[in-house]
């Protein structure tokens, strides 16, 4: 098993499809919990459709600087250190790779970063339970798994399969985050949950796992995500940032849970007796 020996906590961010909001949400987590007095990384795993340098506002054009011929230092943006493929390539090259060689790149880009000492590195996972995903549970120690989904119900179907997909490899999952739970009306404040209700409190039923963080439908935050200026920067006391940061504390709380429930396992000796 690889083992990147300068990093507390690895979280891959995952969902069972795409469109749910999991970069924005990976994001916003990571730079919340920098501001939080916490280092940070952030590791863009799509290596199909690499999204974060655009969300974090780092110019086109933009590469890691190579050290001693082979590792790659992180790009900084807004406090946290980050890499992806899409520091590496053209932002219009589009990756016509077959699975074997996206491992590879995605192996050689999560080892070959020097990321320092860190107390988290998010993980942006691509959407689905393929190849990626396995090869992550495999070879590094991860300490959680965040499954981001929508209250509709395609959404939260494929939401079941990535919890049943990290469950199966033993992955801890730390809580559902449901995205887009409710839109608030910018001229009247009427509250309408425009993709449904409830979905995520059955899946947390279903499978014992707790909702760690309902976040709204905000046009600020596509706007600032667009602007490459993520809404807990922009406007940190507004209820989107309000709910990333909220987000990012209940992440913690549930580490913090997962240490506890590890030290509390009994002690076994064995003795000539």
């Amino acid at each position: 098993m690889t083992k990147l020996n300068t990093i507390k906590n690895i979280i891959c961010v995952a969902s069972g499809k795409g469109g749910v909001g999991k970069s924005t949400t990976a994001v916003n987590l990571a730079v919340g919990l920098a501001q939080n007095q916490n280092r940070v990384g952030l590791f863009d795993a799509d290596i199909y459709g690499p999204s974060l340098p655009l969300m974090l506002g780092v110019p086109a054009g933009t590469r890691p600087e190579i050290k001693d011929g082979k590792f790659m230092l992180p790009i900084q943006a807004h406090g946290v250190k980050c890499n992806s493929m899409g520091f590496l390539v053209d932002e219009n090259t589009a990756m016509v790779w077959r699975a074997p060689m996206i491992t590879s790149a995605f192996n050689q880009i999560l080892n070959d970063t020097l990321w320092s000492e860190l107390d988290y590195l998010i993980v942006d996972m691509p959407p689905g339970t393929g190849d990626i995903q396995l090869n992550l549970a495999q070879s590094v120690n991860v300490a959680g798994a965040i499954i981001v989904t929508t209250p509709q119900d395609v959404a939260l179907l494929d939401a079941r399969k990535g919890i049943e997909m990290f469950r199966k490899v033993d992955v801890p999952i730390l809580g559902i985050v449901e995205n887009m739970s409710t839109h608030v009306c910018s001229n009247c404040g009427y509250e309408e949950a425009i993709f449904g209700s409830g979905g995520g409190e059955r899946l947390s039923v279903d499978y014992g796992v707790d909702i760690i963080g309902r976040l709204p439908l905000d046009v600020n935050i596509r706007k600032r995500t667009d602007e490459g200026l993520p809404v807990v920067i922009a406007d940190p006391s507004s209820p989107p940032a309000q709910a990333y940061l909220e987000l990012g504390q209940n992440v913690e709380k549930k580490l913090g849970q997962l240490e506890l429930d590890s030290s509390a396992m009994p002690q076994i000796t064995i003795s000539d007796d």
